[in-house]
């Protein structure tokens, strides 16, 4: 008997070993046929954005015909991540219309980017972006790895379109002839496993209604039809003289309204400032992504003290706040609810103009206002009205009592949901310093002259004008110049046409290049940085000096210019001047009765622009 369990022993182990050398030389064999795999330079196409991109430095294989102006470029040499790579790649030199490989480098973003045009390309100006890139002949690194697929911010990336192999989780593939090296017990193990089969329980259809996943239901009361996408900064008195009891009721407040809103990514998200002597924040709009944890969040703020420095607060969050790394989102309005005990103990006019020129919407909640006796104290009288962002009463509240605080809750969050409401966000027609550049030539006449004022007054009307919103100056040019009005002359849309009304007809030659230098020191040297600026310059004949370095001057300087020419105007001048692609913003008629049919058309031109470019 001891003999026959030797002899299984000795046969179990001359097969173990028989395995382990078979094995190991299967092992060998497949190391011998492995290659280093060759780098494959990933392709994309012309629409593919630098920022879709995570990855810091990659190489890249460009398609043919990224020349066309629909693939927008941002910037000149450094390029905002907003731009087409491949049209970035065409400007800057790197490659010409017929594609080709470049190497991608990711740089920090800039304060501001410069427009030009460049290889068949009209890159835009862009006021400030996150991040940047430059671009580079495809010569690699020695010691450097470039990907051979590319890593895409999105799920669904633009690589798939290209042919593209992206990055994506694969299942391990089953060894099928490969032998691997094992163990006596892995193959006891096995034989085991052979033997004995694993019967799985069939799940009941209890069990598996229990493991569904359910949607979680919302945290506030917000109607489920309200649609209420806002970014929203609630700026709180933390003053001394507010008191803990009213520093809590104001934070009731701000529960109150978290829970009413139903916080979450789709939908609004919020955050909380409190000043006194100085501003902080507490948290941003990305850090609570639903009401629960915000109202927890709001319970642990604690009372600062100080001073009621208002103005400072509202620039800190106009210059801070609303930003990407913040959470802030380019889709939703930026709404500032200000609450004040009594009145601000510094001067809130020019930090709530600044404001609302970067599109803040401001609302004001001021509590037991200064009694008779205590308006010698204000530092500045009726600061609710110079503060918001209309003095229409729909962003005002004023309140007796704090005990009565509660009750601004519910229209509180009805206004500040009421998007189409909210005047303040930027649109097309309420961000632009516009400079009409009009020739008063001999040949215009007095009767045409007063049909390209009409003409103007037609465009000036479908804007929004304020000393906050679009602005308008004006130009007359013969030989010479004369400055009409500028852009910080009239601040009401009466008083503009009014303005563009009183315009008297000068008579003279026709010296287009040196009217849009003067219009370039004149009037857009005054523009304000976030502002946009067109020019729209119209004219009914051919310049007597040159027209090219002045309007390449307009364009460096980030002026969208548009040229309106009539009757004898030089089509190709016109061009020149135009903003490119010329077959936007250059127009021709041949009479002056018909220049109001192409109002609409330029109007709808100038939106269509705006909302092409990045809202950061």
């Amino acid at each position: 008997m001891r003999t026959v369990v030797l002899t299984m022993k000795a046969s179990v182990i001359e097969m173990f070993l028989v395995l382990l050398v078979t094995g190991v030389h299967s092992n060998k064999e497949t190391s011998k046929k492995i290659k280093r795999p060759k780098f494959t330079v990933p392709q994309i196409n012309c629409d593919v954005k630098a920022g879709k991109i995570i990855n810091p430095e990659f190489i890249v294989k460009c398609p043919a015909g990224c020349q066309d102006p629909k693939f927008h470029v941002y910037g000149t040499d450094v390029y905002a991540s907003y731009s087409s790579v491949c049209g970035a790649a065409v400007h800057s030199g790197v490659l010409d219309n017929s594609g080709g490989k470049i190497l991608v480098r990711k740089v920090a973003g800039l304060s501001g980017y410069k427009g030009s045009y460049s290889n068949g390309v009209q890159s835009l100006s862009l006021p400030r972006w996150r991040e940047s890139f430059i671009v580079l002949e495809s010569k690699p690194k020695k010691g450097v790895t470039y990907p051979s697929a590319l890593t895409y911010s999105s799920s669904k990336s633009p690589a798939a379109q290209a042919g593209e192999t992206t990055k994506a989780y694969q299942r391990p593939p089953i060894p099928a002839t490969t032998a691997q090296p094992v163990t006596l017990m892995q193959l006891l193990a096995v034989t085991v496993a052979v033997a004995t089969p694993t019967i799985l329980p069939r799940p009941s259809p209890s069990a598996a209604s229990t493991t569904s996943i359910r949607r979680p239901e919302p945290v506030g009361h917000r109607s489920q039809e309200m649609d209420c996408k806002i970014d929203l900064s609630f700026l709180i008195d933390g003053s001394t003289s507010i008191g803990k009891r009213r520093f809590r009721i104001q934070k009731q407040l701000l529960a109150g309204v978290a829970q009413a809103l139903d916080i979450g990514p789709a939908g609004p998200l919020m955050g909380v400032v409190q000043y006194g002597d100085n501003p902080a924040t507490h948290f941003n709009l990305k850090t609570h992504m639903n009401s629960r944890d915000l109202k927890t969040a709001i319970e642990k703020i604690t009372q600062r003290g100080g001073l009621s420095n208002v103005g400072r607060a509202i620039s800190f969050v106009t210059k801070n706040f609303f930003s990407k790394a913040n959470g802030n989102r380019s889709s939703a309005p930026n709404v500032v609810v200000v609450m004040v005990d009594g009145w601000p103990t510094d001067k809130v006019e020019e930090a709530s103009r600044l404001a609302r020129e970067s599109g803040i919407n401001i609302f004001f909640i001021t509590v037991e206002g200064a009694a008779e006796n205590e308006k010698q104290y204000v530092v500045e009288p009726n600061f609710a009205n110079k503060a918001v962002c209309r003095t229409n009463g729909f962003y005002s509240f004023h309140v007796q009592s704090w005990f009565g605080l509660h009750k601004t809750l519910q229209p509180l969050v009805k206004r500040v949901c009421d998007t189409d409401r909210l005047a303040c966000s930027k649109t097309c027609l309420n961000s632009a310093d516009i400079g009409f550049v009009i020739d008063g030539s001999s040949s215009v006449g007095t009767g045409n002259f007063r049909t390209v004022l009409q003409f103007v007054t037609n465009l000036t009307k479908e804007f929004e004008i304020s000393d906050t919103d679009t602005r308008v100056g004006a130009v007359q040019y013969t030989y010479e110049q004369r400055l009409e009005f500028g852009f910080d002359q009239y601040s009401s849309k009466p008083d503009i046409l009014n303005a563009i009304k009183r315009v008297g007809y000068w008579s003279g030659g026709t010296s287009t290049g040196a009217a849009i230098n003067f219009a370039l020191e004149q009037l857009f040297k005054k523009s304000k940085p976030n502002k946009r600026k067109l020019m729209i310059l119209i004219t009914d004949g051919r310049s007597y000096d040159d027209v090219r370095i002045p309007a390449m001057a307009a364009h460096l300087k980030g002026v969208i210019t548009y040229a309106i020419g009539v009757a004898w105007a030089a089509q190709e001048e016109l061009e020149v001047i135009a903003t490119h692609p010329a077959r936007d913003h250059s127009f021709f008629v041949d009479e002056f009765d018909n220049l109001y049919q192409y109002v609409p058309r330029i109007i709808q031109n100038i939106c269509t622009e705006f909302n092409s470019q990045p809202r950061n």
